[in-house]
């Protein structure tokens, strides 16, 4: 359903290098701010607009302007309802999902909501033909309003996960007086939804949110949000420790989260860290020999060393991953440790079985991103690391290409093996498993030309899989659900299409006046929650 590789370049909390539209490499600090909490960033955004916005941080700011029908409980990724007012009512051909609306809410332009609204919402994402509108096309067969108070949504086909998928930042309801509905109709500079937040002022170096005096939930603790967009990550750290802005979210460069480690251990100010729900793996092309053969593949996943990446490159800010299911997830199995990490007697094993020596090496290139400066030092570090361990036995060939191309050529089997990363769009175990490893349609040989791998780069095809993801589509009972996903992780280990290397972490540094701020398993700040003491 999903093709979204490498979208976190624009965003996580461990980004290194990022291109910026913004102009201004220095920031004075409003006056007056009267309370209002200044966030610094170096992220860029090109649209505000729900139906069409699909970056990490234009997704932060929607998560705090808009609402949805559904959001996470503080801390957790237990959905709760917000616009609705109790999960959804399913049918027994699980196709229906019938949907309770909440009344007495409004919107930023005084418009009331209620579930035509909500209709209004959802199909224009859909019809508008934005980047993120596949997410609901896909998926949901009809939306109709049956009364203010209730909405009705079919679904094309079973989808267990589709009350997490309500939780995308972009689904959320927008005014029908402010928007249209039509192809590619956006207002990329406006934002009018029923949020805690309205957005007063919109520029290419900032924003301005207001508290949203009408708000029908608990009101923001402070007045507002001030954004400002920095041209670089040495001015975004600079800003921060001056004490020019508040808080640094997203943005900072390695050795800059280390020294402002070290800066809060001495309280000079407050840092928050927990892992992350993004996720950087290696794609195995099966359509590429060697790779092609599964001694290979295993071999070479038996000599990734994550520790040795955690500590060498990214200086404890990353976690080794067993899984494409992070940490986070509960249905995560570390199945990849019974391959271990550097087991140099595993691999050897392996490719002695596989007919490779010495004099016969295994021979393998590895594409990595160039404009992803983490990329090339973690691929170079593996690589020297399988040299160190293996000698001649297995040579690894570095090549790199930059992150546009590589996407636009992936899906042509063009990279034996490249170097990718993964940020979800909804927190569900299905949304790190059928956009990696469901095929739809197979050739004689048994490789992948039409489905999730294809667009993957790995074309792998398992009749066994397809089947288990259908299965897990269909299922309602959790439990039951957990069982299939960890099935699944055990034929990902099987067949070795992808090599799970880490997670990110995410780190957010606020003021030692800010209270309450908080980061969510979600990625997502929530700034009504913070306040100046």
């Amino acid at each position: 359903m999903l093709r979204k590789i490498g979208r976190s370049l624009f965003l996580i909390c461990l980004c290194f290098s990022l291109v910026v539209g913004c102009t201004r490499s220095t920031y004075e600090p409003p006056a007056n701010a009267d309370g209002q909490i200044t966030i610094g960033s170096t992220a860029s955004i090109n649209t505000i607009d729900p139906a069409d916005a699909y970056t990490n941080f234009a997704g932060s700011l929607l998560y705090n302007l808009g609402d949805r029908l559904y959001g996470y409980k503080p801390g957790t990724s237990e959905l709760q309802p917000q616009l609705a007012t109790a999960l959804p009512k399913v049918s027994a051909d699980r196709l229906t999902y019938t949907i309770p609306i909440r009344q007495g809410v409004v919107f930023h332009d005084g418009e009331p909501f209620n579930a035509k609204a909500m209709e209004f919402s959802l199909k224009r994402f859909i019809e508008n033909g934005g980047s993120p509108s596949f997410l609901l096309a896909d998926v949901i067969d009809s939306i109709a309003a049956k009364s203010e108070g209730e909405l009705v949504i079919k679904l094309k086909k079973p989808f267990a996960a589709f009350p997490s998928l309500l939780a995308f930042s972009g689904a959320c309801a927008v005014s029908p007086k402010a928007y249209e509905i039509g192809q590619n109709k956006f207002n990329s500079e406006v934002f009018v939804g029923t949020g805690a937040y309205k957005l007063v002022k919109y520029g290419t170096d900032s924003l301005k949110l207001e508290a949203f005096d009408r708000y029908w939930g608990t009101k923001p603790a402070n007045p507002g949000i001030n954004i400002q967009f920095f041209s670089s990550s040495a001015n975004l750290f600079n800003a921060f420790r001056t004490g020019a802005i508040d808080v640094a979210y997203q943005g900072l460069a390695l050795d800059q989260i280390r020294m402002l480690k070290d800066g809060a251990k001495n309280a000079a100010w407050k840092m928050l860290e927990q892992s992350g729900s993004g996720i950087d793996y290696l794609t195995l092309n099966l359509k590429s020999p060697p790779l092609d053969r599964l001694e290979v593949r295993q071999a070479i996943a038996a000599m990734m060393d994550r520790p040795l990446l955690e500590s060498r490159v990214f200086q404890g800010q990353i976690e080794p991953l067993y899984s494409l299911l992070p940490k986070t997830m509960k249905e995560q199995k570390p199945v990849f440790q019974e391959l271990g990490d550097r087991n140099v007697e595993k691999a050897k094993s392996l490719l002695a079985k596989a007919g490779y020596s010495e004099s016969n090496p295994l021979k393998v290139q590895l594409w990595y991103r160039s404009n992803v400066s983490t990329d090339g030092m973690a691929a170079i570090t593996l690589k020297e690391s399988v040299r160190k361990s293996l000698g001649n036995l297995m040579q690894i060939q570095l090549d790199s290409v930059e992150s546009t191309t590589a996407y636009r050529n992936i899906d042509k089997a063009a990279y034996p093996m490249f170097l990718f990363d993964w940020n979800p769009d909804f927190l569900d175990a299905d949304n790190y498993i059928q956009p990696f490893m469901e095929c739809t349609k197979a050739t004689a040989d048994q490789r992948c030309e039409s489905g999730s791998t294809v667009s993957q780069g790995s074309f792998y095809f398992s009749d066994r899989v397809n089947q288990l993801i259908d299965q897990s589509r269909q299922e309602l009972d959790p439990v039951k659900r957990k069982g299939l996903f960890e099935q699944l992780q055990a034929e990902l280990v099987k067949d070795v299409p992808f090599i799970p290397l880490w997670q990110n972490k995410d780190v957010l540094f606020v003021q030692n006046n800010i209270q309450n701020a908080s980061l969510e398993v979600t990625q997502k700040v929530p700034f009504g929650r913070m306040k100046k003491a």
